[in-house]
């Protein structure tokens, strides 16, 4: 089966099983945009690409059913969150002979029709995936972006088509999908165990990006984050194979053009200098990790401009400028709302260097504010593996209130760790913490806590989120 070349005709049906899922929604709008049929289907439950499906003009069933797969579909793809065995329309698809593939194989087949760039790590990937096509508008360069998460700054949506030179795309490690991947350039934010159900050691993960590295071919570029042992590990052991490829290092730590000579804060605005590019950058989002982030999008920037063109000084004003407006992406420091003198925020960190580091950042950007964080474990494999982490990973919070583990559908519970277990742990190494198992059953207690000035953080891949839409609107109407 060349799924490339169905993919490259233009008259190809293609459908989405799932296709209201982010990576999936992001993919059928690429698709829908170069020409191609495309229809697909999911539950009824509303999400936010239901609007942009809509928006789009791309055909939906909100249902599955045998009959919904049409005489002219050319290719099946699905989402991993589906399977042969449940989903009567993917029985149908290999009943018929259809040809049918995941959706990270799917992806794969679709970058290797371009000059391919790929995101990867365990932390900071989308948020490095969104300034990176940030940076490129602004630097003119025609390239197609593709984020794990909605991006104010793409209209709301995960991707961003500025044209079709380059494939920008946040890569998966997970299960090794990101190995589908063509990349000719990689970004490595970072390497550290995590996903311990399917990796469960750190030298298994390590391997799995050392694997990732090698499919660059002859001249291809590692950027990697030299402030982070793993990704420097992944580069060094790379660059010891003689692969020629080129490492280009970025960070505090980092030689060459991309080290961070400076980093201060101004009017909640990081202000930082890299040895390679001129003037004063300007980032609105909190924290060192972002400044790392933004450092890989400037280097990645700076490597397709320099492929095709060369800087002047115009261009770098429109990649500063861009850099300074860029407001985040969804569920990332993301700032859902301020009401009663509460600045409420949300955030997917769910490892404990995210977790850490988030906390590290906002704290540094409000320091007048307490920070009241709500937390929510996701897996229960993670959680019982990084646990002494997990406990001393909330130290600048000045309130911590845990919840249950929120489980993943890939596992199952074997009645070791709970949310329980992390919040005696927690309260082991510090005060003000914290227990309510239900999210939403922590509204009340929360109300007694906050007060003007404070900032309220949910944070997790759970859904602990709804706790601070529940307060938010009580505080505008409240104060209505």
């Amino acid at each position: 089966m060349d799924v490339q070349k169905i993919l490259s005709r233009k008259d190809a049906g293609v459908y989405f099983i799932g296709i209201k899922g982010t990576g999936m929604c992001a993919l059928a709008e690429l698709l829908h945009n170069a020409g191609l049929r495309v229809s697909g289907s999911d539950r009824a439950e509303v999400f936010y690409t239901d609007g942009i499906l809509k928006t789009l003009g791309i055909p939906y069933h909100e249902s599955f059913a045998r009959e919904h797969l049409d005489v002219d579909t050319d290719l099946v793809i699905y989402s991993a969150a589906y399977s042969f065995e449940t989903n009567s329309e993917m029985a149908e698809a290999a009943r018929q002979g259809i040809p049918i593939i995941k959706y990270t194989d799917a992806l794969g087949a679709y970058s290797a029709g371009f000059d391919a760039c790929g995101i990867a790590g365990v932390h900071g990937k989308t948020t490095t995936t969104a300034l990176a096509g940030t940076l490129l508008r602004g630097a003119g360069v025609q390239a197609q972006i593709l984020a794990g998460s909605a991006v104010s700054a793409f209209g709301g949506r995960s991707t961003l088509n500025l044209g079709n030179r380059y494939f920008v795309a946040e890569t998966c490690e997970y299960r090794r999908h990101f190995l589908s991947f063509h990349p000719r350039r990689i970004v490595l934010t970072s390497v550290e165990s995590d996903h311990q159900d399917y990796y469960p050691t750190y030298g298994a993960i390590r391997d799995a990006f050392l694997e990732y590295g090698r499919l660059l071919p002859v001249g291809g570029e590692l950027i990697y984050c030299a402030d982070d042992p793993g990704a420097t590990e992944v580069a060094e052991t790379l660059g010891r194979e003689a692969r020629g490829i080129t490492c280009i290092p970025y960070g505090f730590s980092a030689s060459g053009d991309f080290s961070i000579r400076s980093y201060h804060l101004a009017d909640e605005q990081v202000m930082m200098c890299l040895a390679g590019v001129p003037g004063v950058l300007k980032l609105r989002i909190p924290g060192r990790h972002s400044a790392l982030n933004a450092a890989a999008a400037l280097a990645l920037t700076d490597s397709l401009v320099r492929n095709e063109d060369r800087w002047n000084e115009e261009k770098w004003e429109k990649v500063r400028k861009a850099l300074e407006e860029f407001r985040g992406s969804k569920r990332r420091s993301e700032i859902i709302g301020e009401a009663g003198g509460i600045l409420f925020m949300d955030d997917y960190g769910h490892h404990p260097t995210a977790v850490r580091t988030t906390l590290e950042g906002l704290k540094e950007f409000y320091p007048q504010r307490r920070l009241i964080l709500s937390f929510m474990s996701h897996t229960y494999t993670r959680t019982a593996a990084l646990l002494d982490e997990f406990a001393a990973a909330f130290e600048k919070a000045d309130i911590v209130i845990l919840h249950k583990i929120y489980a993943s559908a890939r596992e199952c519970y074997s009645g070791g760790v709970t949310g329980e277990t992390l919040f005696e742990k927690t309260s082991a190494l510090r005060d003000n913490v914290y227990y309510v198992e239900e999210p939403e059953a922590a509204v009340d207690m929360v109300k007694g806590i906050l007060r003007p000035g404070d900032l309220f953080l949910t944070m997790g891949a759970g859904d602990n989120w709804k706790l601070g839409k529940t307060l938010l609107g009580f505080y505008e109407g409240a104060a209505a």
